[in-house]
């Protein structure tokens, strides 16, 4: 919905005018209800098509208080997350950084990244689990990130290798909950050489999300021939749990060629870390379709739909058969059903460019461009544009997601202005309440010096500071592109007014 606008400044000319507009957009806002409405009721009719990006190996993604959270394989520092309210903002979204903490021990082929909301010794918190080494592949082991809070995207803190002291080669790390108890599942090898065996799936108990404990078990190695095409693999294991069972889903095969594929587990209860407690099915449960033009489709995660009625997996592939384990590898996602012995049914790749129906219970969100009328350019977020602290300014329209904004209710008639570009908000510098302060986009927050009063004035309006009751305005009236914004005491000049594309 798009807010309303306060129109109690002005003088009696000014009032009668800001009624006259308030009219028009109380009639242009109950019109904008009606074809949100229309479109919520429509909503199997919304559709996208995959993939999401055009390089994103080894995904990871959830739906999480409003916003979809997606990373994928960096290949080194930073780690980095994309995130938006709806599929088809998530693809114009820029990938932001979320943890740079790479030393030279941990430095290098970072691959993997998945995130975790867990409720840990410190109260629930996100972690990262991510693959990286000193450069070679014998160095690989599994690290932790934890956040400060319970954003998705930060900021976190390094809490070591997740094998303590063990000398287990190790990547693909991911956690799952059994009957309250914290497990972590894995691709690893028998012996601390890896090129002396095949990697296989393991599990191992938890003392803490960033610490194994006790013995670990192989619950899978790759027996089967369609687990050994081009290599003997099993990697990449990510749980799925529904109605009381849990099922291991991992990948098979070389990621090298086109038949890289999933394979799934069963838990069948018992001791979780007794492999006897694991059932492996006979056959894969995705894998390439030449008729599609999906080839080499694994290591995926899976997420729920914004209503919780859906599941959805989310994994790469390539388009053609002759592509490798690189960077062509795009990310896509679709819909599975459930079989009615409630296990899952993954169906067929879809071929990039068919048109999906939008997970169930996706909201309709419109971005804006916000116009300044004394220069008729746009609000924009200065470079590096993905950064906390990215200055914001003014620039010629160009399109590009760092110029789309988008109003979030915050409470009592105020508004968060959010990027497309970065999902971060506009942000008056430090909470200043001075003349002048800087405005930058920072990761959203419940503090006032994010919320904003869009206040009516003739066919404009000025956005007003909650904490500060200043107004933004264009720095000296320049009508230059790169003149930065600032907050300022309200006034009527041309350069504090605004309007919305």
């Amino acid at each position: 919905m798009i807010p309303s606008i306060d129109n109690t400044r002005g003088t009696p000319g000014r009032r009668l005018a800001g009624l006259l507009a308030a009219l028009l957009l109380t009639i242009a806002t109950a019109s904008t209800v009606g074809i949100a409405a229309r479109a919520e009721s429509a909503a199997a009719a919304a559709t996208f098509t995959n993939p999401l990006n055009s390089s994103g190996p080894d995904p990871y993604m959830t739906y999480y208080k409003g916003y979809y959270y997606l990373m994928t394989t960096p290949w080194k520092g930073p780690l980095t997350m994309r995130k938006a309210p709806t599929i088809a903002a998530l693809k114009s979204a820029a990938p932001v950084p979320v943890f740079d903490d790479f030393p030279e021990d941990r430095c290098c082929s970072v691959w993997a990244p998945e995130f975790h909301l867990v409720d840990g010794p410190n109260g629930p918190r996100w972690y990262i689990y991510y693959s990286a080494g000193p450069g070679s592949v014998q160095g690989q082991r599994v690290h932790v990130a934890e956040s400060a809070g319970t954003d998705p995207t930060g900021p976190y803190t390094y809490k070591g290798m997740v094998f303590g002291t063990n000398d287990w080669w190790g990547i693909d790390g991911s956690v799952l909950t059994i009957d309250g108890k914290l497990y972590f599942t894995w691709s690893g090898v028998p012996t601390p050489l890896w090129a002396d065996s095949d990697p296989h799936t393991y599990i191992v108990a938890m003392s803490n999300p960033w610490t194994v404990t006790g013995p670990r078990t192989a619950i899978s190695a790759p027996t089967y021939d369609w687990e050994k095409q081009g290599a003997p693999m099993n990697e990449g294991p990510v749980v799925l749990q529904r109605d009381g069972k849990t099922f291991i889903v991992y990948s098979a095969s070389a990621c090298q060629g086109p038949d890289y594929k999933l394979g799934m587990l069963t838990y069948n209860g018992g001791n979780v870390l007794d492999a006897a407690s694991w059932t492996k099915n006979p056959t894969p449960v995705f894998q390439r379709n030449d008729a599609n033009s999906v080839y080499g489709p694994g290591h995926n995660g899976f997420f729920t739909s914004p209503d919780g009625a859906e599941t959805w997996i989310v994994y790469h592939a390539n388009t053609s058969s002759t592509q490798s384990c690189g960077g062509t590898r795009t990310t896509r996602i679709q819909k599975i059903d459930w079989k009615a012995d409630g296990t899952p049914d993954f169906g067929v790749p879809v071929a990039n460019g068919t048109a999906l129906a939008v997970p169930s219970g996706e909201p309709v969100v419109t971005y804006q461009q916000v116009v300044n009328r004394n220069s008729d350019k746009v609000l924009d977020v200065q470079t590096p544009n993905t950064h906390d602290h990215a200055r914001v300014g003014q620039w010629t329209s160009n399109g590009r997601a760092w110029q789309q904004w988008r109003f979030v209710d915050a409470g009592d008639g105020y508004v968060r202005i959010e990027s497309l570009n970065s999902g971060k908000c506009l942000d008056v510098v430090s909470g200043s309440r001075a003349d002048g302060a800087n405005i930058i986009q920072y990761r959203c927050t419940a503090g006032a010096n994010q919320q904003f009063r869009l206040v009516a004035s003739g066919s404009d309006f000025t956005i007003k500071a909650r904490h500060s009751g200043k107004c933004l305005a264009i720095a000296g009236s320049s009508t230059a592109d790169g003149a930065l914004l600032e907050q300022r005491t309200c006034g009527t000049a041309d350069n504090f007014l605004w309007s919305r594309a």
